[in-house]
C-alpha cells in the first residue's frame, strides 16, 4: 500500500465532500477499507476517483469568489492509453468551469510517469479559461520533459520558479496570491 495521504493541514479552510458545488459532493471515505489502487498497490482512502484507471486527485482548496481552486495528484497520468485528460476534464473541470473557476493550480510531485497523446482536451480546458490559466506546480523532470515534448506548455504554465514552490508552507490563499502574480508576471500585465 501507498500510505501516501492528499495534503490535510488545510481541511480546515476546505472540504471537497462537504462543498455543494464540488464534484467530490457528499463523498465519504473509510479508513478501514481500501478500494482505490494504481496497478496492483492499493492507496490512501483519501484520494478521489474521477473515471481514471491509474491516477487519482484530491481538491484541496475552491474558492468561488476568486475563481481558483488547488489539486494534487497522484499516480500515473496517461493520456496514451488510458486517455486520463479526457476523464479529468469531462468529470471534474467542466464542473469546476460551470461553476466560475477559471485558474487551476495542479500539484503534480506524486505523479510518478506522464504519458501523452493528444491535447485536444488540454486546448478545450484552456479555451474555456476566459482570463483565467493552469499551472502545474512541482511535476518530476522527466514528466514536464514529456508535457513539453507535447506542447502541453501551450495550455499549462509549468517549469522555472513553478517548479520549486514549497507549497506546503503557505495557507490557500496565499498560495493563489503567489502563483497568480507569477501569471501577471509571464503574461506581461
Amino acid at each position: 500500500m501507498i500510505e501516501l495521504e492528499p495534503h490535510y493541514n488545510w481541511r480546515e479552510y476546505y472540504t471537497a465532500e462537504t462543498d455543494e458545488r464540488s464534484p467530490f459532493y457528499g463523498r465519504e471515505y473509510s479508513e478501514i477499507m481500501l478500494n482505490n489502487h494504481i496497478y496492483n498497490t492499493y492507496i490512501h482512502p483519501q484520494w478521489d476517483e474521477f473515471g481514471s484507471l491509474t491516477l487519482y486527485m484530491k481538491i484541496l482548496f475552491t474558492d468561488y469568489q476568486k475563481g481558483f481552486t488547488i489539486w494534487e495528484f497522484i499516480g500515473e497520468w496517461n493520456d496514451t492509453l488510458y486517455n486520463d485528460i479526457m476523464y479529468l476534464y469531462r468529470n471534474v473541470v467542466e464542473e469546476m468551469v460551470e461553476q466560475g473557476i477559471q485558474k487551476f493550480i495542479l500539484i503534480g510531485e506524486n505523479v510518478l510517469n506522464f504519458h501523452a497523446d493528444d491535447d485536444s482536451y488540454y486546448q478545450e480546458w484552456f479555451d474555456n479559461l476566459d482570463d483565467g490559466w493552469i499551472v502545474g506546480l512541482n511535476f518530476l523532470e522527466h514528466n514536464l520533459h514529456e508535457m513539453r515534448a507535447s506542447r502541453l506548455d501551450y495550455y499549462i504554465s509549468f517549469g522555472g520558479d513553478f517548479d520549486y514552490i514549497d507549497w506546503r508552507t503557505y495557507n490557500p490563499q496565499k498560495l493563489f496570491e503567489k502563483i497568480d502574480n507569477q501569471m501577471r508576471y509571464r503574461l506581461g500585465e
